[in-house]
């Protein structure tokens, strides 16, 4: 290429910049861009001689010192070389091309995902709507109390306490980790103090945590069947196979032919079954304690919105009948306050609070003890409580709301599970009915709900709908259940009416 060329070249780049919708860069960026874009595309091949900064200004009609800017930087990036008394020329950094068969470069390899990676994906469970009837699993986050909490943000950015704005220890913020504690005690009879209690940004990093500082790749773990799709994703993630086992009246009802091979983990929702919303008896509870104690089997339990109960007080935990020092207790504040604060908790044996804390830092790099803060507080002067009486009554109402919906569309034609707690209903539909149809049609017409066959590893196994009713408001629900009545019915298989 001639410098007329390049000036013609750089002529043209400039205009095209100058005429764009966004405003144009400076000059200098827009003569710098050009030629760097020249290089990177071989239009302006290696070893060419460039103008001087002083011919290129007149032929450009621009001052030296915006040509000399660009060559400058050019040359620091390595695109462009300075010969001593020769001039400026293209500098050589075309990649040499590797001989056939020679091993390629990591960063050369196309951007393919794992086999892991690409079993995470086919099986993703997340939904990219996370708000709205009948969304399971969400609270009214527009009933919290909003001023309460900014109160106490401001009072905690007012003491200005530094140590709050750095990383934080691993296992998380002491007074949050004594306010948890003191609840769980009280509320949910587990044995813990503080030092047991790490503070986890949900389900899902307790899950991780604990499967890599317990567990190994190739191991086993029981879950659910049906069950938590968040928990067979993350243990796949770490190369844990999650065998699913079935439930009964009582829950997780290992066979016998199982019971000879232990796993490494047992995954159980005991308080309030997640989807199908039963509670584990105490013999089951029992059995599983001395079970994992007998075969050193690490038990998680998911406590994920055992708050909510709305018949009877909630249900004592099983972590707190565990003399073995085998279950570890997961919780999480997504449902009981709001998914976006992204604080959770897991109670860990003594044996393990030191490793477990070590672990956490090492791997996640504490943080948000600002948040934390604010929570330990919200929790130590009686926020919280006061929260969960409140929405307990509000979400049983809107139970209510959506029994009598269901009722007055299907009558004895379905069954529904898991009314007398959570967050969630599930309606039983018949064979043949279609589930994930159901759901995609509803999704259509902006109504969110999961299909049951969703949460079984053989989708056929059985049909139903997941219905969230926390997060929708009282005199929404009839009118939106009966559009979502409509869309069943159209799915209805013949033999079933």
């Amino acid at each position: 290429m001639k410098n007329t060329s390049l000036t013609d070249f750089l002529l043209q780049r400039v205009e095209r910049g100058a005429s764009a919708s966004r405003p144009a860069l400076a000059m200098n960026r827009q003569i710098y861009q050009a030629i760097r874009d020249a290089i990177l595309t071989h239009v302006l091949p290696v070893g060419l001689q460039l103008p001087s900064s002083r011919e290129l200004a007149q032929e450009l009609a621009v001052a030296r010192n915006t040509i000399m800017y660009a060559y400058e930087q050019l040359i620091a990036e390595g695109y462009l070389e300075t010969r001593s008394g020769a001039g400026t020329f293209i500098a050589d950094t075309v990649p040499v091309p590797r001989k056939a068969g020679a091993p390629a470069d990591a960063s050369d390899t196309p951007l393919l995902l794992s086999q892991r990676g690409q079993t995470l994906v086919q099986h993703a469970g997340a939904s990219n709507v996370q708000w709205g009837a009948f969304m399971p699993g969400v609270p009214d986050v527009t009933e919290f109390p909003h001023k309460t909490w900014s109160r106490l943000q401001t009072k905690v950015w007012r003491s200005s306490n530094v140590d709050l704005l750095t990383y934080g220890a691993g296992a998380g913020y002491m007074p949050l980790r004594e306010a948890i504690a003191n609840y769980l005690r009280v509320a949910r009879s587990v044995n813990c103090d503080a030092s047991q209690v790490l503070i986890t940004t949900g389900i899902h990093q307790s899950i991780d945590l604990a499967a890599r500082m317990l567990g190994d790749a190739g191991d086993t773990a029981w879950v659910e069947e049906p069950g938590y799709w968040g928990t067979v994703s993350m243990l796949r993630s770490l190369g844990i196979t999650a065998r699913p086992i079935a439930l009964d009246a009582d829950g997780i009802c290992p066979p016998e032919a199982e019971l000879a091979t232990p796993p490494r983990f047992l995954f159980a929702t005991p308080s309030h079954q997640y989807p199908l919303g039963s509670v584990m008896s105490l013999s089951r509870r029992r059995m599983l304690l001395e079970y994992a104690s007998a075969q050193r089997v690490w038990i998680m339990e998911d406590d994920y919105d055992s708050e909510f109960r709305y018949e009877s007080r909630p249900l004592a935990s099983l972590q707190g009948m565990d003399s073995g020092a085998r279950v570890l207790y997961m919780g999480t504040f997504s449902k009981t306050l709001f998914p976006g604060l992204r604080i959770g908790f897991l109670v860990v044996p003594p044996a393990l609070a030191a490793p477990f804390a070590t672990g956490m830092s090492e791997l996640y790099r504490g943080g948000q003890q600002f948040t934390q803060a604010v929570l330990a507080d919200f929790i130590s002067e009686g926020h919280f409580s006061t929260h969960i009486r409140r929405m307990r009554v509000l979400y049983g109402e809107r139970l209510r709301l959506l029994q009598q919906a269901v009722q007055q569309h299907f009558g004895a034609r379905v069954l529904t599970s898991g009314a007398d707690a959570g967050l969630h209903l599930t309606l039983r539909l018949p064979d043949g009915c279609d589930d994930a149809a159901i759901a995609r049609a509803a999704m259509a017409q902006g109504i969110v709900v999961r299909p049951l066959s969703a949460y079984y590893r053989n989708p056929t196994s059985a049909r139903g709908l997941i219905l969230g009713y926390a997060c929708v408001p009282h005199a929404s629900i009839a009118p939106l259940f009966a559009r979502l009545a409509t869309i069943i019915t159209a799915h209805w298989p013949r033999e079933a009416h």
